[in-house]
């Protein structure tokens, strides 16, 4: 058991109590403690005296556990853990306020989206939207697939949408998540530091005092640039000019 634990608070802080809050609330709907029904979205009972106001959020962290989903929530449960941390640790490292500005962000967007096409989950949304932003920070590394099938990483939130549906049946989630991504990582790198766009995306300071940076610097991942710059690859928080090394490939459910 100490094993465990100690592998547990290894994972990164936000990583560890979304994780965490992801095995958690399916459980308790799960056992039966809270009417599963009451985790999941429903718009007209959100909207209706705006009474039941955590249901975006536990529809966020809530999935139906049964003998033909749990293969499907194992899965996204291993990416949720695996490229939350690597982004975490890597193009957010030392900045968990804009980690969590991201996943807000992505959230809202989800949840507004969710409302609007009535639907009742929100998890594999908000873990392919994280999954789409690591892809894109990794768009050229060279990552390994099932049955051996290697190709780059910005292809992999694509391949994942057809696994998933594949083994789950639907690929409305996945696309969600997928489109929601492109948007933060357009709007908050792309637009701003490549096309030398307007910024129209930043880190509230509050979220700075709530989550401060572990490291030196300045808040933020730098002013967008004056003039239409060569295209490079985003950097990473703190700054730090050029290309990057974002480490090597990797074969999923190995490290």
């Amino acid at each position: 058991m100490s094993d465990i634990g100690d592998w547990f608070r290894s994972i990164p802080l936000i990583t560890r109590y979304w994780f965490a809050a992801s095995i958690a609330v399916p459980f308790i709907g799960k056992l039966g403690l809270v009417d599963f029904r009451n985790l999941m979205l429903f718009p007209e009972l959100v909207f209706s005296r705006f009474q039941q106001l955590w249901r975006p959020v536990t529809a966020t962290l809530y999935f139906p556990v049964t003998p033909n989903t749990g293969f499907l929530y194992l899965v996204n449960l291993y990416f949720l853990y695996h490229y939350s941390t690597r982004l975490e640790t890597g193009a957010f490292d030392g900045r968990p306020a804009d980690y969590v500005f991201m996943l807000l962000f992505n959230w809202i967007c989800i949840v507004i989206t969710g409302l609007l096409m009535d639907m009742r989950l929100l998890m594999i949304p908000l873990i392919m939207s994280v999954l789409y932003v690591w892809a894109q920070f990794n768009s050229e590394m060279i990552v390994s697939f099932w049955f051996g099938t290697r190709f780059k990483a910005h292809y992999l939130p694509w391949v994942i949408l057809v696994f998933n549906f594949i083994i789950g049946g639907s690929f409305m989630n996945e696309l969600t998540g997928n489109l929601v991504g492109h948007l933060y990582f357009f709007l908050m790198f792309k637009y701003p530091m490549d096309l030398g766009g307007r910024s129209f995306l930043s880190t509230p300071d509050f979220l700075y005092r709530f989550f401060p940076n572990t490291r030196g610097g300045v808040s933020g991942f730098g002013v967008p640039p004056t003039r239409r710059p060569v295209p490079q690859e985003p950097p990473a928080a703190g700054g730090g000019g050029g290309r990057h090394n974002w480490g090597q490939g990797f074969r999923l459910g190995g490290e």
